[in-house]
C-alpha cells in the first residue's frame, strides 16, 4: 500500500505546562511519528521538550494534526501556503513564544 503524504499543521503539547511544538510539514502525521520516536530515544533536538518528556512521560503529551492542506493539481503543496496556514493557526491558538518549545 502506497503512503500518501498529508501536508498540514501539527502540534505536540505538554498538557501540564501548556507549552507546545507547533509547525508545518509536507507530511504532518509522519513528522509527529518522528518527534515521538526521537523523544522515546531521548534524542530530540529541543532540550526543554526532551526534559519534559523524560520527567513526565508520554501520557503528559498530546500529538495532533491541527489542519490539512490539500495538494494542488500537480500533487504538491506550496511552502508559502503551509507558512500562511501555520500563521493562521498560531493566531487562532493565541500562540506566543512563551508557550513554545
Amino acid at each position: 500500500m502506497k503512503h500518501t503524504p498529508r501536508p498540514g499543521i501539527y502540534r505536540v503539547r505538554h498538557t501540564a505546562s501548556g507549552r507546545s511544538l507547533t509547525g508545518s510539514s509536507v507530511d504532518a502525521p509522519a513528522y509527529l511519528n518522528r518527534v515521538r520516536f526521537e523523544l522515546q530515544l531521548g534524542s530530540h533536538r529541543t532540550p526543554a521538550l526532551q526534559r519534559d518528556w523524560t520527567q513526565d512521560g508520554p501520557d503528559a503529551f498530546t500529538f495532533e494534526v491541527l489542519d490539512d492542506l490539500k495538494p494542488g493539481p500537480a500533487g504538491r503543496v506550496s511552502p508559502d501556503d503551509l507558512k500562511e496556514l501555520l500563521s493562521l493557526w498560531q493566531e487562532k491558538l493565541n500562540w506566543s513564544p512563551t508557550q513554545a518549545y
